[in-house]
């Protein structure tokens, strides 16, 4: 019998993410992606007997991975709440956070969830299927020039514009509901030769878009900083580089557009201290193991 767990992606970068935490004895740590529990795992193996690991996802799926241990508390929630779930269990500061905003391989080949192109299906992509925007309303209820900009913006594809003018021309005569649907009104918008390449980009993008995965990213990393502990790290696993040039802008800068703000003396205004400015990637035996991993990088922060 497969263990529910199992489905899950492996946990990219595990040591280098678990160590770049320092946890201590007794800290209180959260895990703002549980999903399989990967890292909630290692992450209890280091609390000592009075630590606290508050694991949050909004999936409904990841429930059934629920860890039995009293340091363990589930949050069946966005980690874009983390402050009023904090408050709520009278948290005010922790010692750790970590975040793998990785897309597990469970998501990708349950074929209704459709986030992959290499199954038919709903073309849904809601990470949290009891609320919000499924894609195929988005296709088609958005403007023109809106689906424009998610293609252009999230996904980086050159002929956003085409792709946006024949998805409305072709929701007049049809709605797009599945995931073959969708993906017969754009093909002739993709180039064969790099078919698996585009259409990843694409479908990267609608995901975005449909759980506001940037905008709760900046949301989670500034009530992260304001819960740490002076001295509590924050650690973040990304997989493309919208993601990453966020999180290394707000480390370095303090903000998300990379603007470097000084005081009078000369001193950047800055919450967190990034303690590398290199950023982790996984060695050459973790992506044989695990070629998912490849596009993995972590960055590890302090609070100053």
């Amino acid at each position: 019998m497969v263990n529910q767990s199992d489905i899950y992606h492996t946990p990219a970068l595990l040591s280098e993410s678990i160590n770049g935490l320092n946890i201590q004895s007794g800290a209180t740590i959260i895990d703002v992606t549980f999903g399989g529990g990967g890292h909630s795992k290692e992450i209890l193996k280091r609390l000592g007997t009075k630590g606290r690991l508050f694991a949050f996802d909004q999936d409904e799926d990841a429930e059934k991975n629920i860890i039995g241990d009293k340091r363990f508390h589930f949050v069946r929630g966005n980690f874009c709440y983390l402050q009023n779930f904090m408050q709520y269990h009278n948290v005010d500061q922790i010692d750790g956070l970590l975040a793998d905003l990785g897309v597990s391989s469970h998501h990708f080949d349950e074929a209704d969830r459709g986030f992959s192109f290499r199954f038919d299906g709903k073309l849904d992509m809601r990470m949290n299927k009891r609320a919000g925007a499924s894609a195929a309303e988005l296709i088609n209820t958005l403007s023109e020039e809106k689906l424009a900009d998610i293609f252009y913006f999230y996904g980086e594809m050159k002929n956003a514009r085409r792709i946006a003018s024949i998805l409305v021309e072709s929701r007049k005569e049809k709605k797009i509901e599945t995931i073959a649907d969708f993906l017969t009104v754009i093909r002739p918008c993709i180039n064969k030769m790099k078919e698996k390449k585009e259409l990843a980009q694409v479908f990267q993008a609608l995901r975005i878009e449909v759980n506001k995965e940037l905008e709760t990213l900046k949301s989670m990393l500034v009530q992260a900083a304001e819960l740490l502990k002076p001295g509590g790290r924050l650690a973040v696993i990304t997989y493309h580089s919208l993601e990453d040039r966020l999180v290394k802008n707000y480390f370095k800068t303090g903000n998300f557009e990379g603007k470097v703000e000084q005081d009078f003396f000369g001193n950047t205004n800055t919450i967190l201290k990034a303690l590398s400015n290199k950023v982790i990637a996984p060695s050459d035996e973790e992506i044989a193991r695990n070629p998912r991993a490849r596009s993995a990088k972590l960055r590890v922060a302090e609070k100053r």
